[in-house]
């Protein structure tokens, strides 16, 4: 029985390692997406921020989203990141800050 314990705690490290970036990377998935898909929600399709709030609402949720409407700058927080998406133009619609 403990044999079998750990070998699966092996191969969880194996996968764990095999899949480091990607694992790396998903933190910064939830703010990013949720900050850009949101600012779309408000300027571009120009629906208002109780329906966008809960068109980006995701299972994991957001530490923090607001809304900056004269600078029509969104910033969400979740998993310990930060993300902002801005709005661009009518013909570039929204994009994620640096």
């Amino acid at each position: 029985m403990k044999r079998v314990g750990l070998v699966l705690i092996l191969l969880a490290g194996a996968w764990g390692w095999y899949e480091r970036q990607a694992l790396a990377d998903f933190p910064g998935i939830l703010s990013a997406y949720s900050a850009k898909e949101y600012c779309s929600c408000r300027y571009v399709m120009n629906f208002d921020p109780r329906y966008c709030r809960g068109y980006v609402q995701q299972y994991l949720p957001l530490s923090r989203l607001d809304e900056d409407a004269q600078q029509r700058l969104i910033s969400a927080e979740g998993l310990g990141v930060i993300s902002q998406a801005q709005w661009q133009g009518p013909h570039v619609g929204c994009r994620l800050l640096p």
